[in-house]
């Protein structure tokens, strides 16, 4: 799995701790992990929660990344961010019970995470906990084991009003504010790891008009 870690702009300072305790839990599962920043308070390339849900969506729906790994102050914004977009379904996730449940029940790609909450002595810890909740026991198996079948069928509705309501990511990039998509795709090393695992040629196309 390609899990992307996406940072904003108000927690950027902690991108170095959080993708550091994220590859020792996912890297020994045979995880990729690719960090698209921000990666301190100083960048260049500022992401906004907005521009987290637009990176988010454009990395998942391209095929880039198979996961992503965000959040905020309180993870609200991001989450919200996230779920604006097609192809995306973002959990709040504060704790390892959390991702668990998340991961079973809901069975999402994404995560935004309140990196400013309970963010003192053994923040790493909690994070540490909830990357092996929500990446160590596979997903959609459902919780508790009596809940699985309806959660399973509630998952599958869910999609389906998803694709009723919301139009192809091509189609809303072009129509939203473009230096808030340029913005988005900003990143130092957005380029490098975008370009060498995108699968949607539409979607690359696009990213590529953005980008020249």
């Amino acid at each position: 799995m390609k899990i992307a870690l996406i940072n904003e702009n108000s927690q950027a300072a902690k991108n170095a701790m959080i993708e550091k305790v994220l590859k020792k839990v996912v890297e020994p599962m045979g995880h990729q992990v690719f960090n698209y920043g921000m990666y301190s308070p100083d960048d260049e390339a500022q992401l906004t929660y907005v521009q987290n849900g637009i990176l988010a969506a454009i990395l998942l729906n391209s095929g880039a990344a198979d996961y992503v790994v965000t959040g905020c102050g309180t993870g609200e914004g991001a989450m919200l961010g996230l779920n604006s977009f097609p192809g995306v379904i973002c959990g709040h996730v504060e704790d390892a019970l959390d991702a668990y449940t998340f991961a079973q029940i809901n069975d999402g790609n994404a995560v935004a995470i309140p990196f400013a909450l309970k963010n003192g002595w053994g923040q790493e810890l909690n994070l540490e906990y909830i990357f092996e909740k929500l990446f160590g026991f596979g997903s959609g198996n459902g919780y508790p084991a009596e809940r699985v079948e309806p959660e399973q069928r509630n998952k599958k509705i869910l999609a389906k009003v998803r694709a009723t309501i919301m139009r192809p990511l091509t189609e809303i990039l072009p129509e939203l504010d473009q230096d808030l998509v340029k913005g988005a795709l900003a990143g130092k090393h957005f380029d490098e790891y975008f370009f060498a695992n995108a699968k949607d040629q539409k979607i690359i196309d696009l990213v590529k008009s953005l980008r020249a």
